[in-house]
């Protein structure tokens, strides 16, 4: 069975989540009907205001966790932000919860509008990105429609995993594979990096640096591919620790843990998190490679080289630089990350997907 908890703030909010309630499970089963789907209502506001997204998604998942469901939907009357704009609906794959905000809902057709709303949250909790009116053919369509269901029948059937941590691990990982991809998918870790401005312009100073800097070149020369490689690990390395601990990303199982599907989610949530973080710090490895390189070429010349090195050079040389450039660069993206606020690594680690059609109408 899977356990949707409605937490509604009191008021207006709590009014609808009522009216909703019974009616939300058949729109959810006819379009997600591999799943025994149940309702639970829990009126709460969570958080006080002024809040912002991440503070409000983050106390919806410690509801999550104490009741023991399996999704969150919190329908809130807070005017609610990220760094990128206003609030209208959006949903966390990796913390199983989705915020609606009832002002975004207008003032006609609220209570159809909110079960839509809520229907298509669900869809983007089991890690469904783009919506059927995505410019995609019939063949894509129904592709990720058997994925779709296929995520819905895992989370249904959580494996009862051994008491052992690895145990747990390898049960989570390959009883919810699929629900794992789709979480890690709805993420985009591949941008992770893109949306923290601070650490990108400190890995790109950093890089540049490095590629004027003549005591680099020699650096380059005389370190070889194994402590090259070395440096590599060790950067990305500092990357991953810096947001996985910086931010507290880490979640914890709580203390009173209700049932024994809670291990299973909290190792889930950590799993894709790490995933999403080594992604995009191999992301911005790549990236920086590629430009580290094209500059190379363009600003340090093979005849350049030789002169501070004074022997012949050529593009293993070049290769090098670049190399440990990138490296540099991206150890000054692991200071520039350690730079943002929790707030900043949270929105660019959680990719939280907006609801397009109520944005549209908004």
């Amino acid at each position: 069975m899977i356990v949707i908890g409605l937490v509604a703030s009191p008021g207006p909010a709590a009014d609808l989540a009522q009216s909703l309630l019974a009616d939300l499970t058949g729109p959810i089963s006819v379009r997600l009907p591999d799943g025994d789907w149940q309702m639970r209502l829990a009126v709460d506001r969570l958080v006080d205001a002024p809040a912002d997204l991440n503070r409000l998604v983050a106390a919806a998942r410690r509801r999550l966790l104490d009741e023991g469901w399996q999704m969150a939907i919190c329908i809130t009357d807070l005017p609610l932000a990220t760094q990128r704009g206003p609030v209208v609906a959006h949903a966390s794959a990796t913390h199983a919860v989705a915020v609606l905000s009832l002002p975004a809902l207008g003032a006609v057709g609220v209570t159809r509008r909110a079960a839509d709303a809520i229907v298509r949250l669900v869809k983007a909790l089991l890690g469904e990105v783009d919506s059927e009116n995505a410019d995609l053919n019939d063949r894509a369509i129904r592709r990720r429609r058997v994925a779709l269901y296929r995520r819905t029948r895992e989370l249904n059937e959580l494996p009862v995993s051994e008491s052992r941590a690895v145990g747990l691990i390898t049960g989570v990982v390959t009883g919810n594979l699929r629900l794992l991809l789709g979480m890690l998918r709805a993420n985009r870790p591949w941008r992770l990096v893109s949306r923290l401005s601070r650490a990108l312009v400190a890995a790109l100073a950093v890089d540049i640096l490095a590629l004027v800097t003549s005591d680099i070149w020699r650096l380059a020369n005389a370190l070889g591919a194994v402590r090259l490689s070395i440096l590599t690990v060790g950067s990305l390395l500092a990357v991953v620790l810096s947001l996985m601990f910086g931010a507290s990303l880490w979640e914890r199982v709580p203390p009173r843990a209700a049932g024994p599907g809670i291990r299973q989610q909290v190792a889930l949530f950590n799993i894709v998190t790490i995933l999403t973080v080594v992604i995009g710090a191999v992301a911005l490895y790549g990236a920086l490679v590629m430009l580290t390189a094209m500059g190379v070429l363009v600003m340090v010349p093979a005849g350049l080289i030789a002169a501070v090195l004074g022997h012949s050079a050529g593009i293993g040389d070049q290769v090098q630089l670049a190399w440990l450039a990138s490296s540099l660069g991206t150890l000054g993206g692991a200071l520039g990350a350690g730079l943002e606020s929790d707030e900043a690594v949270r929105e660019a680690a959680y990719h939280y997907q907006p609801d397009n059609e109520l944005s549209a109408d908004r």
